[in-house]
């Protein structure tokens, strides 16, 4: 029994194809923030029929939505998902659970995938790329800046991460690292979205991606 309050924030564009099955998955221990980013379909409103709390957060950008659903934290512990179906939360027990113990400050989905088509060629090149970059920049050596991902709620919101695109899980990573944080990766199953992707599930999205953390390198090392 994990005893410990978790928000997660899902942030969401335009899923409500996925919604239902990824709240349905939500552990009863953890309250679901659905941060809707423009949706133009009824995501907002079949989160709110299951019980989650919904903020908007107008300004297009993982990263806005991300800042948005962590402004409207309240529990000690914070998660982050997509909310595309690609990932179960009920697998963040694990996660949960490491933080919870002290064996890091920051947990990482390490993304499996179930099958050949879950994780598309391009966008895995990019990720190892990245990872070797963050890497030589911090010393951490990772496999993944994937979308699940736990910490304590203060200590996440005193690093001021600021990117608001696609580059927000990058900045996370190398802003933790320069605070001495202790970065840990664990497996979890990677399937394929529901729907087509807005960033990864496109070789133009995934250019916008590796442009935006680009950026982040050059701005996090001033």
């Amino acid at each position: 029994m994990i005893e410990a309050r978790v928000d997660l924030v899902l942030p969401c564009l335009d899923e409500e194809q996925a919604l239902p099955w990824v709240l349905d998955r939500v552990p009863a221990w953890c309250r679901a923030i659905v941060v809707d980013n423009g949706s133009s379909d009824r995501s907002a409103e079949l989160a709110r029929e299951r019980g989650a709390l919904v903020v908007a957060e107008p300004r297009r950008g993982y990263g806005a939505a991300v800042a948005r659903g962590l402004a409207a934290v309240r529990a000690p512990l914070v998660a982050f998902c997509d909310a595309d179906a690609s990932l179960d939360p009920a697998e963040l027990a694990r996660l949960i659970v490491a933080v919870e113990r002290g064996d890091a400050d920051l947990v990482l989905g390490r993304r499996r995938p179930t099958t050949r088509g879950a994780w598309p060629a391009h966008a895995r090149f990019a990720n190892r790329v990245l990872a070797a970059r963050v890497a030589r920049r911090s010393g951490v050596r990772l496999h993944d800046l994937g979308p699940l991902r736990v910490a304590r709620t203060d200590a996440l919101r005193a690093l001021d991460v600021r990117d608001r695109r696609s580059g927000y899980p990058l900045e996370l990573v190398l802003r933790a690292a320069a605070a001495g944080w202790r970065i840990r990766e664990l497996d979890v199953s990677y399937a394929p979205r529901a729907g087509r992707s807005k960033v990864t599930g496109t070789v133009r999205g995934t250019v916008t991606a590796v442009a935006d953390m680009s950026r982040v390198f050059a701005e996090v090392a001033r």
